[in-house]
């Protein structure tokens, strides 16, 4: 399935000498230029009513164009009903606080009952927009804020937004150890030589930034907040065990729990039964992809994270600090 739009424009005459698909991109801003050259090559684009198929082409100002542009229906994947917990939606953006246990993309053993399904069912029109308006994920256990792009417009500003470190993403996480100081991790991130489900440091990497502060310090843990300048798999859960903080319950980089000397029973069984990283997307900022507006989100804490800390500040509070 294919949904197929005609635009039009004119070439500017600052514009001469330009590369065709630089130009163009220039004169739709709302299309990515990889998307302009894609439909360069497919001969979708005419100047003058002349059809041109080389995005080298260069411009001489004053033409019209005209673009057959034609969108790929990319999501094979069937809506389904489920429950969104939406916290802002209009026309051109959707932000939802996901839960832990829904996976965002189907893939393999995941091939419904994702974020994308229910995308799917509660607007429609949103198979004609690439990955469904997905434009960046939070890990399955991963609670919080994803912002999703209802059209393509909208999809190329907010990518262009996170390419350019444009949108603020800050996170709440309770990691392991005490953390004396915040400071940022610049360490690039890349798959797992040996474990290929797992990322890792490396140098072959990719860059990644992670800035965390600490939030608050507990006799054996430590409340953070973070805050992503890049966004690479697994980051926040890879940095943080890089510094030998791993987050509570992360299955793939914290290893085995240890137990809490002192600990109570009720704390030591949430530590050890803790079924998910304890990480979640508290805050989201950016500018409206459409209007330019400055938006600003928030969501709570889920409970399991809420009742950690109160267990884990109680403890503190009876036994002191071990250091």
């Amino acid at each position: 399935m294919t949904q197929q739009i005609e635009l039009e424009g004119i070439i500017s005459d600052s514009q001469l000498g330009q590369r065709l698909d630089q130009a163009l991109a220039e004169c739709f801003p709302d299309y990515s230029r990889s998307r302009i050259k894609e439909w360069i090559l497919a001969e979708r684009v005419s100047l003058d009513g002349k059809t041109v198929a080389k995005p080298r082409e260069k411009v001489m100002g004053g033409e019209a164009v005209l673009i057959q542009a034609e969108f790929e229906e990319e999501v094979a994947a069937q809506p389904q009903a489920m429950d969104l917990d939406i916290i802002y939606e209009d026309d051109d953006i959707l932000v939802i606080n996901k839960p832990a246990d829904l996976v965002v993309h189907p893939g393999a053993g995941n091939h419904d009952g994702t974020l994308l399904n229910a995308l799917l069912h509660h607007c429609p029109d949103i198979v004609n927009v690439p990955r469904a308006g997905i434009v960046h994920r939070l890990d399955k256990d991963t609670t919080g804020l994803m912002v999703v792009a209802k059209t393509v417009p909208a999809q190329t500003h907010l990518v262009s937004q996170l390419q350019d470190r444009a949108i603020t993403r800050e996170y709440e996480a309770i990691a392991m150890g005490v953390m004396t100081a915040g400071g940022h991790v610049d360490e690039p991130i890349g798959r797992h030589p040996q474990r290929r489900t797992h990322m890792a440091v490396t140098e072959l990497g990719k860059p990644a930034v992670t800035h965390y502060r600490v939030a608050e310090k507990f006799r054996a843990h430590t409340r953070l907040r973070l805050r992503l300048e890049t966004g690479r798999t697994h980051q926040i859960r890879v940095h943080m065990a890089h510094l030998h903080h791993p987050l509570v319950g992360d299955p793939l980089y914290a290893g085995r729990p240890r137990p809490l000397r002192l600990a109570d029973e009720t704390l030591s069984t949430t530590l050890k039964r803790f079924g998910r990283q304890a990480l979640h997307a508290a805050m989201l900022r950016l500018e409206h992809p459409i209007t330019g507006e400055t938006m600003q989100w928030t969501a709570p804490v889920p409970e399991d994270m809420v009742r950690l800390t109160a267990l884990l500040r109680a403890d503190t509070a009876e036994h002191g600090f071990d250091y």
